[in-house]
């Protein structure tokens, strides 16, 4: 049965706004569902910056990620390791990756190619679930995710900007734009 991975990134930033240039991931959360979106697996981890080790206040507000959550994690280059290793188990039923718009798999990019890293999921397609929602339900404008799932009828579940929880509540719309 083919697998989609929800992917949602958490990032260095400050009260209005870094360009993704600037910004550095500090959570990546994933979860694996099927095309019901019922989740099979997931990962999590924090993840250390290496430019701006120090979190803004506004960042550790939006993100309830703290300093010392920061401090105790392993850069990029270590934690993608891993992901890629938990990815292993399941890249033979991988249909494709998703994202609540397009910043993830841009910060994705732009990590992998300053960091010289290799990624399965840069052989796979990506789904803007943002995009894709939004046509499917014939919307001017796309939607936060929070409209989105209101939209829907559906409550956000858990707390907001935390990877895996955004990535979870991403996840639960993807079976109203997948054919089933």
């Amino acid at each position: 049965m083919p697998h989609w991975l929800v992917i949602d990134l958490e990032a260095t930033t400050d009260e209005g706004g870094w360009p993704i240039t600037e910004m550095e991931i500090i959570e990546i959360g994933a979860t694996l569902v099927d095309r019901k979106g019922r989740e099979v697996d997931h990962f999590q981890r924090f993840v250390k910056p290496t430019r701006r080790p120090l979190l803004t206040p506004f960042c550790r507000e939006l993100t309830h990620i703290t300093q010392a959550n920061i401090d105790a994690a392993q850069p990029l280059g270590e934690v993608w390791a891993f992901f890629e290793r938990w990815l292993g188990q399941h890249h033979t039923h991988l249909e494709g990756w998703v994202s609540w718009g397009d910043y993830d798999r841009k910060q994705l990019l732009q990590e992998w190619q300053r960091l010289q890293l290799d990624s399965v999921l840069a052989k796979v397609q990506h789904m803007n679930l943002k995009q894709r929602f939004a046509k499917a339900r014939r919307l001017e404008r796309p939607l936060g995710l929070n409209g989105a799932l209101q939209l829907a009828g559906l409550q956000f579940t858990g707390q907001q900007h935390r990877a895996l929880e955004d990535a979870r509540n991403t996840a639960r719309l993807l079976p109203l734009v997948l054919p089933l």
